[in-house]
């Protein structure tokens, strides 16, 4: 099986400026995320930029880079732009590797991949919750799955209700059932991501804010690859970074 990765890139960042030419332990760390995705066995590996010095940076370090439009709301759009300028096939898988992740999991990228077809043009990961407290915590995305690990529902909600047990005060499922959380990795048909963009915003999307619900509310599938390893987290503050320096620098503990 072969596929292509799209790492999008935006130099602007709230909470960590410039954050994909952040340092991590002598390289900047959208080359780090580049040398991850490489390991994964991908056909090709293109970081996706609305900016020149991002584009020089990967060149310097012989990872390909190419400019995008400025105005993409999401990195999909991002990805997608890149997807139309290349000549891959329709029926192509294109991964969407995030910018901020600097430890992802190669092994999990193509995993992830592999789900992708033409019945089910876009797949995702998840992992089980370690912690019963996390199942309550809006920043962590719930997905639950049917019987054949297709996402039914992603919330940032406690899904699916334990009506009887939250009813007694329970503080976690009953051990038959495994909560999941979403991971934010995507994998797209080619086809069906050169058309994402054209599909109208939903509104279970905008009261979620959780843009694959999209994907869900047209009525197409989203194939979940279940890990049994947790991901390592990405970089979003100036703490997270300093971890991911260590880690980088040969300290493995969190």
């Amino acid at each position: 099986m072969s596929f292509y990765v799209v790492i999008p890139a935006r130099l602007a960042s709230t909470r960590l400026p410039n954050k994909p030419l952040a340092d991590i332990a002598g390289k900047p760390m959208i080359v780090r995320v580049a040398e991850q995705a490489r390991l994964s066995g991908a056909s090709d590996v293109i970081v996706a930029t609305d900016h020149e010095s991002i584009v020089d940076v990967c060149s310097g370090f012989g990872i390909r880079a190419m400019l995008t439009r400025k105005d993409h709301v999401s990195g999909t759009d991002r990805i997608a732009e890149i997807s139309r300028k290349m000549d891959w096939s329709p029926s192509a898988t294109v991964v969407n590797v995030q910018g901020d992740e600097p430890l992802i999991d190669p092994e999990l990228v193509a995993s992830t991949a592999a789900l992708v077809s033409e019945d089910v043009p876009m797949a995702t990961a998840a992992h089980r919750l370690e912690q019963p407290e996390d199942i309550f915590n809006p920043n962590y995305v719930k997905v639950v799955l049917d019987r054949f690990n297709r996402a039914l529902y992603f919330s940032r909600a406690p899904i699916p209700w334990y009506r009887d047990g939250y009813a007694k005060a329970a503080k976690t499922y009953p051990s038959v059932f495994n909560a999941l959380r979403h991971v934010g990795l995507y994998a797209f048909r080619n086809e069906f991501l050169k058309m994402y963009s054209s599909l109208s915003v939903s509104p279970i999307e905008q009261i979620e804010s959780l843009e694959q619900l999209r994907v869900l509310w047209h009525g197409y599938s989203i194939a979940v690859h279940v890990t049994e390893k947790i991901p390592e987290a990405g970089v979003d503050t100036a703490e997270d970074l300093e971890r991911v320096c260590r880690f980088f620098n040969g300290d493995r503990r969190n």
